[in-house]
């Protein structure tokens, strides 16, 4: 437990909740998506909202903030009924929800962001300047945040635009603020300003509600916890008083450890050989990999883990070193290192791996183009007929295979950007952080689609920032420091400990 979560002022369960859910059900065309749901969160807590994605979460947020009407049970707001009939008045009773996709509006300033909802101050329908900058950077000093109120609100980082989302609603006097995978896209040292700012409106008696399936996070941040599963409440408790463990087992039905197939499908011939392989960071690297074998690196952020698998795949021009397949040496460049059978998982799979616009069978085509063209003619037949079977091979949950990819939860997204590699049939997977914001079940999916790829003899590389991860899943593991391979370990042996030691080049 870090000093911060150890310091957490106590949280009183006598006190009337800041917002209470309790017996809430919903159902979509006779399709029971909540069952008696129970939330109460407290004035001055930050309460984690756990479960799988389906487990109901989204839909208990958009009962709570006004979208949708509840079928049966109440929503209470300081001990008053709030049956909110619109996300506004929602907001205007000092409940708002921050999502994942936050509703910055890039083209203006930071300061008419922060007013945006609100209104700024204005006379005679005239903007008073001053008087907005003023009071937008009353907000930011609140929240201890230096952010250039006339920049545009489109060039800040991320952790910026969401201290901007943040003060946006404490202008709306927000007494409940919703957080949705506020993290997704923010650094270590991002995350660490963040908790700051959560944990200092939490000492000012703000109530909030913080969904992520970073369970890491949870425990470093959060008060209390209630898990989710199948629509229903499974569980309310203080954090101190559970376990990761515990946690994962409550929103997936069954134990961690029951999450990682079985290993040891690997063979005896190479797959792919890397000699001397160097690149901007990445230097001297070399090792060998065998088919049916998972090969997990792990290693701190700029170890060069990633710039590994990029130069493997010929996104990004080698300095130095040799690599081959099957045998063979493979030239520079992705499509070189795609014909020659090495394929890449991007780690930025909405902006990398996918068309966020256009349907799961435009995905999947474009990267097939010959599987799905007759004489140099696009057949709408086979795209079909082909997104239809890896829908099937890899459990895509989607209303059909002509949804948006961008309507798709992100461990479907991921499985998306699986089915149009996996499509041409790579002898070498390459997946860097496979399972990043994706929900404990669909992990267990994806791992065991890597192992049943590994068994059909595919060599999988597999880069990961998670050591249950790299342990679980791994044959072996290469653990990098500084852009050089300072470790290499038997999964079936190895240890957090032994890891973190090798990435922080100290010797094992």
């Amino acid at each position: 437990m870090s000093a911060d979560t150890a310091m957490a002022p106590a949280v009183s369960v006598q006190a009337t909740p800041a917002l209470e859910a309790t017996g809430i059900t919903k159902s979509f065309e006779g399709v029971a998506a909540l069952r008696g749901v129970d939330l109460s969160v407290l004035p001055g807590e930050i309460h984690a909202l756990l479960g799988e994605n389906g487990a109901g979460k989204s839909t208990l947020i958009k009962i709570i903030t006004g979208l949708y009407s509840h079928d049966e049970g109440s929503v209470t707001f300081g001990g008053e009924p709030a049956d909110f009939s619109s996300v506004r008045a929602a907001n205007r009773s000092g409940v708002v929800a921050l999502y994942q996709e936050l509703s910055i509006v890039p083209t203006i300033s930071v300061a008419e962001n922060i007013l945006l909802t609100e209104g700024a101050p204005s006379t005679l329908g005239v903007v008073r300047g001053r008087a907005m900058r003023q009071r937008a950077q009353a907000l930011l000093d609140r929240l201890n945040q230096r952010i250039p109120l006339r920049a545009l609100a489109g060039d800040l980082s991320p952790v910026k635009q969401t201290m901007v989302s943040i003060a946006r609603a404490l202008a709306m006097d927000a007494r409940v603020l919703i957080l949705d995978e506020p993290t997704a896209s923010l650094t270590d040292t991002e995350i660490g300003d963040l908790f700051a700012v959560l944990r200092g409106l939490r000492d000012e008696g703000v109530a909030i509600v913080y969904v992520s399936h970073r369970l890491e996070e949870v425990f470093e941040l959060c008060d209390r916890l209630t898990v989710m599963r199948n629509g229903q409440t499974i569980v309310t408790k203080p954090v101190s008083e559970s376990s990761i463990d515990e946690v994962i087992s409550k929103m997936v039905g069954r134990e961690q450890s029951e999450l990682y197939p079985r290993r040891d499908t690997a063979r005896e011939d190479v797959v792919l050989a890397v000699s001397g392989l160097s690149g901007r960071r990445v230097s001297e690297v070399s090792f060998q990999l065998r088919a049916g074998e998972v090969l997990g690196v792990g290693g701190l952020a700029g170890s060069g883990r990633s710039e590994l698998l990029r130069l493997l795949a010929g996104a990004q021009k080698r300095s130095a070193g040799r690599v081959a397949v099957a045998g063979a040496e493979v030239g520079g460049g992705v499509g070189r290192a795609l014909e020659a059978g090495i394929a890449l998982v991007p780690e930025e799979r909405r902006s990398q791996g996918v068309i966020l616009s256009a349907p799961i069978t435009e995905n999947i085509a474009i990267a097939n183009l010959g599987r799905v063209s007759r004489a140099g003619l696009v057949s709408g037949t086979r795209i079909t007929a082909l997104a239809k079977e890896a829908m099937a091979n890899l459990r895509i949950k989607a209303a059909g295979h002509r949804q948006d990819v961008g309507q798709l939860s992100g461990g479907n997204q991921q499985k998306v950007v699986l089915a149009k590699i996996l499509a041409r049939g790579p002898q070498v997977l390459l997946m860097d952080e496979p399972t990043r914001g994706i929900d404990v079940g669909t992990k267990a999916e994806i791992y065991r689609l890597i192992r049943e790829l590994a068994a059909d003899g595919m060599a999988v590389i597999a880069v990961s920032s998670e050591l249950p991860e790299l342990i679980g899943l791994s044959d072996r593991i290469l653990v990098m420091h500084e852009g050089r391979i300072a470790g290499e370990l038997d999964a079936a042996s190895a240890t957090d400990e032994q890891i973190l030691t090798h990435a922080y080049g100290r010797d094992a």
